[in-house]
């Protein structure tokens, strides 16, 4: 059966953008920076987005292009032996996919509160108590599940039917027609968020804590890890995405340009993002009559307390930032969402020969299932510690061993990267290599034992022995375990075959 595919370059395009550009470059980047060093972050922010980033994304553009297949069929096809390395990236992603759902049904709820500001005066009281009804202000104890919390819930329904309703319709009625739309609507909305922003009150105060460069800073490995760390989180690489998306692409793909576009488009829409969201700090600062460094904050704590805070006390049209705002937030996470589980249901097509309707019936409907338990009470602290370790010991680590892989033990890189030359209006040389053979390592490498010692000394954020172990660290080894089990299962005759046509002239040495 012929391998679906976009129906233009564009669409690739913004479905990559698209699975990039998520929740993560509104709520984390724009603190990162501030954190690491002001405008003097920038620095090394271009520096990995050039010698990891973009080199990454070209390698999984090449994989998934070359081998035709899902994460798990592009490994197995460039070696039998690295076909875990592709299942391990896709039980990363379903993990994701389990909790990422519920933040985007809790952006859902914030979009409905924004029309009359009914979350009140108290923000964060209202988001822990009244809304998330978090199960140790009630009574009960971290870990407990609690019961479900109808305002996560109902969301949660109208998330996954969006979700699995357009990966129904497959790559390029359902995925590529989606990010038409949800992509240029972002976009706009954020720019309105933006120049509303900017003509508040103290915004210049905001933009001012933001991009004043700090450039003692720059000497500090952990700034260089953190724009590491942000680069690769935010790109989408290693949890199997690129690789699904790019085998979906035609025979004759500019993989390199591609890459390019993808990876100083999520990054322009990270800077959008930091002004947004410094320039309504500013104003909240001083409106408050307090430093921005006592406003600034990031993840859930700036999506969901923070800018409900800002928009109470914005001078006129609170209703319309707000629901811009959070609107934004949903965009950009369905976007990710459907590519996270694109994975999965791709992974299921080619292993194990089941239609595109049954494989997101059971992959997306597995999750689906799973994600009720982070709508219940004790959900935030499951997600939280599930985040933070699929994050760390997943994703970054999924990366590590994937580019040592392939360009240590497999030594394919001088083969992929004739087959994107091949393909691409512009070639890499020498900088490609040495980026993914010895500097993305190192930085990774370095990144991974740092963060295993951490949390082998101490617990993350001082919760509970049993909840970091049953959330965090059974979690990221389970998907692990997963890889192996998975790739024991035998492929069909021929499946390891490379299609023809991915040999043909202009596509291949």
């Amino acid at each position: 059966m012929a391998r679906e595919q976009w129906g233009t370059r564009a669409g690739f395009i913004l479905a990559a953008i698209g699975s990039a550009v998520g929740l993560g470059n509104i709520w984390r980047f724009p603190y990162v920076a501030y954190e690491n060093g002001g405008g003097a972050f920038f620095l090394p922010y271009l520096f990995a987005l050039l010698t990891a980033g973009i080199p990454l994304l070209i390698m999984e553009f090449t994989l998934g292009h070359k081998y035709r297949g899902s994460a798990p069929l592009s490994y197995a096809r460039l070696n039998k032996k690295a076909e875990w390395i592709g299942w391990w990236q896709v039980a990363i992603a379903f993990v994701i996919s389990t909790y990422y759902a519920v933040i985007i049904a809790w952006a859902i709820a914030y979009t409905y509160f924004a029309f009359n500001q009914s979350w009140g005066e108290d923000t964060g009281g209202f988001l822990m108590g009244e809304y998330l009804q978090r199960i140790d202000l009630s009574g009960g104890a971290l870990g407990e599940v609690g019961s479900l919390v109808p305002g996560v819930f109902i969301p949660l329904l109208v998330v996954w039917a969006v979700t699995l309703g357009v990966l129904f319709k497959g790559v390029k009625r359902g995925i590529e027609m989606a990010n038409r739309i949800f992509i240029p609507m972002l976009l706009v909305m954020f720019l309105l968020i933006v120049i509303r922003a900017l003509t508040l009150e103290g915004a210049m105060v905001g933009l001012d804590a933001f991009f004043a460069p700090n450039w003692s800073e720059i000497m500090s490995p952990g700034v260089w890890v953190a724009a590491y760390g942000q680069i690769f989180f935010s790109l989408s690489i290693a949890f199997a995405i690129m690789i699904t998306y790019s085998s979906y692409l035609g025979k004759k793909s500019d993989i390199n340009n591609n890459a390019f576009i993808t990876g100083f488009s999520n990054s322009s829409f990270e800077l959008l993002a930091g002004i947004g969201v410094f320039a309504a700090l500013g104003f909240m600062a001083t409106a408050s009559g307090v430093g921005v460094d006592e406003v600034a904050s990031a993840g859930i704590g700036l999506a969901f307390v923070v800018f409900p805070e800002i928009i109470n006390t914005f001078p006129g049209m609170n209703a319309f930032f707000g629901v811009l705002f959070f609107g934004s937030l949903v965009l950009a996470g369905l976007s990710s969402l459907i590519s996270i589980v694109e994975t999965f249901v791709a992974g299921i097509q080619d292993k194990f020969k089941v239609s595109r309707t049954k494989a997101v019936a059971f992959g997306g409907g597995l999750s689906a299932l799973i994600s009720l338990l982070f709508a219940t009470q004790g959900g935030l602290f499951f997600l939280d510690t599930a985040d933070y370790f699929i994050n760390q010991f997943g994703v970054a680590l999924a990366g590590l061993v994937s580019v040592i892989a392939v360009s240590w033990f497999i030594r394919k890189l001088p083969e992929l990267q004739s087959h994107a030359n091949g393909v691409s209006d512009f070639k890499t040389g020498l900088w490609w290599k040495v980026c993914l053979s010895i500097i993305t390592p190192i930085v990774l490498g370095y990144m991974a034992i740092q963060n295993t010692i951490t949390n082998i000394t101490s617990n993350y954020e001082d919760y509970p022995t049993s909840l970091v172990v049953s959330w965090g660290w059974v979690v990221a080894i389970g998907a692990i375990v997963i890889g192996f089990v998975f790739a024991a299962f035998k492929w069909q005759k021929n499946d390891l075959d490379v299609p023809a046509d991915s040999n043909d002239k202009g596509a291949e040495l």
